[in-house]
């Protein structure tokens, strides 16, 4: 009798090492267990972070401080600058931007017509999605079938953006130079 609890003892501990074993070949070759081993070990599917959209928030403004300043720019005090120098420091901030969206954002109009002409809502993906409008003006009680277009509206068609990497809140860390 002490002998087969001794064997089954032995089972036990050699089946937990070879388990052991397995899920230590499987994260070093794929970086992750298996769903198979999770299963194995009891483990249960780890749920997804919950976007955060501070985070988000935080990104944008960090990669616009990065590729062109914008919020050392911003913090200025400029009123001891004349209007030229003003213009002429917008207009590279105003490339910089433009690219740095550009490289982050595919940005589309939301109604693709002219500003000031009369635009027809029916068949539009603004009819379909009422969030996409904005209706101005003397708004009848429903959904009207259109009217002038005022402003042609954003959205974002594909985003490729990562987070920042300097770690939560930070939108640019302080720089200290070394002499």
């Amino acid at each position: 009798m002490k002998q087969s609890s001794i064997v089954n003892g032995l089972g036990d501990s050699l089946g937990r090492l070879r388990l052991a074993f397995r899920s230590f070949l499987c994260i070093l070759s794929r970086g992750a267990l298996s769903d198979e081993m999770r299963a194995a070990l009891g483990l249960k599917e780890p749920e997804p972070p919950a976007a955060d959209h501070i985070d988000g928030a935080v990104a944008i403004v960090s990669f616009l401080q990065r590729d062109s300043r914008l919020v050392d720019f911003l913090m200025e005090d400029i009123s001891a600058y004349d209007d030229a120098q003003v213009g002429a420091a917008v207009r590279a901030l105003h490339d910089q931007c433009r690219d740095s969206l550009k490289r982050h954002f595919d940005l589309v109009p939301v109604i693709d017509g002219v500003e000031g002409a009369f635009t027809s809502l029916g068949g539009t993906l603004a009819a379909q999605n009422p969030a996409l409008v904005k209706f101005l003006g003397n708004v009848p009680a429903g959904a009207p079938p259109g009217g002038v277009l005022r402003h042609k509206g954003w959205r974002a068609a594909k985003v490729s953006m990562t987070a920042p990497p300097h770690g939560v809140g930070v939108v640019a860390p302080a720089e200290i130079e070394i002499e």
